[in-house]
């Protein structure tokens, strides 16, 4: 997905627990469900964060030759501005983009 294009919020807001409840109809399952995933857009981000990183990386072993990379500092600022994994992750369910399924469910059915 992208996240750079994402109207997710930028700060606190409140939702409402029947909206988050409603397609597992647990709010705890759906809670652990956005945290799952906030975790793993959150590791997406920061590998995409270190590979960009990386480009800019300058392996000197003299602590006398540090500077200041101006790219660098714009790219770490840029996903600094960008809405925290768990507000993505909140937008993601609340829009039904999430894919989730309950083992137990599957299992009784068989």
């Amino acid at each position: 997905m992208d996240y750079k294009n994402s109207e997710a919020a930028d700060s606190t807001i409140t939702y409402n627990k029947n909206n988050i409840s409603a397609p597992t109809e647990n709010i705890y399952e759906a809670i652990a469900i956005i945290a799952k995933r906030a975790t793993q857009i959150n590791g997406d981000l920061r590998a995409e964060l270190v590979e960009k990183l990386e480009e800019f990386a300058t392996y000197n072993d003299s602590l006398e030759e540090v500077f200041e990379n101006k790219e660098q500092i714009e790219v770490s600022k840029f996903y600094e501005r960008l809405p925290k994994p768990t507000a993505l992750a909140v937008e993601e369910w609340l829009n039904g983009k999430v894919y989730f399924r309950n083992p137990e469910d599957t299992q009784s059915e068989e």
